[in-house]
């Protein structure tokens, strides 16, 4: 079976999360970072997610699961240790029209999470379609020292660059050739070692005089 690779906009949409060890928490902080709002179930919580439910991190639904946690949910995610449990958690799912992720138990699944590199809004996903987490892993660790955090720099650069730059109404084959010019200079493997006077000099002689390099390089 082959996978459709798609990033999905979490902001705000409601997520359930069944299980409380470590796995269950490591899917929580992820789906936290994309802005999702999640709900959780677990027997027993470690340490770290009860902290989160007292501060009110996450909405803890109970101890057991319910099928009507699934109302109004977007996606779940099955992370307990029990398989019949994770099975049956995913067949109310796709009853309901929920987009379902039983961990290691890929016919249980509708979407698989792949292994991640990420270099701040640079996200390079890597799968092996469920055959070999491990392989996945492997391949992101030997891709880290390729892809440093010259990129998050270079990234953050370009989004305020982008904004600008079409804000003016340029005629999008410009656009492009702007974009295209500026990523194909030796720019981002200078990142590195932060800013310099000559990149600002060889964005002034890319970019249409309009376009502001003030606070082009804060955070």
């Amino acid at each position: 079976m082959s996978f459709y690779p798609v990033f999905v906009q979490l902001e705000g949409k409601k997520v359930v999360v069944v299980g409380g060890g470590n796995v269950a928490y490591r899917k929580v902080l992820a789906l936290l970072e994309c802005g999702a709002s999640i709900y959780l179930a677990g027997r027993e919580l470690v340490t770290e997610l009860e902290q989160m439910v007292e501060k009110k991190e996450i909405h803890f639904l109970g101890r057991e699961f319910k099928d009507e946690y699934l109302n109004n949910a977007f996606m779940i995610i099955a992370a307990t240790d029990d398989k019949d449990l994770n099975h049956q958690i995913s067949t109310c799912a796709r009853e309901k029209g929920v987009l379902v992720n039983a961990v290691d138990q890929p016919p249980d699944c509708d979407f698989i999470v792949p292994s991640i590199l990420k270099r701040g809004d640079l996200l390079i996903a890597i799968s092996t379609s469920g055959k070999s987490p491990a392989l996945a892993r492997k391949i992101r660790k030997s891709l880290e020292a390729q892809f440093g955090q010259e990129y998050e720099m270079f990234l953050r650069m370009m989004g305020r660059l982008r904004k600008e730059v079409l804000s003016l109404g340029l005629p999008q084959k410009e656009n492009s050739r702007i974009f295209q010019k500026i990523v194909d200079s030796g720019l981002l493997e200078n990142f590195s070692g932060g800013f310099s006077p000559k990149m600002e000099e060889y964005l002034k002689n890319i970019l249409p005089e309009q376009v502001s390099l003030k606070g082009l390089w804060d955070r």
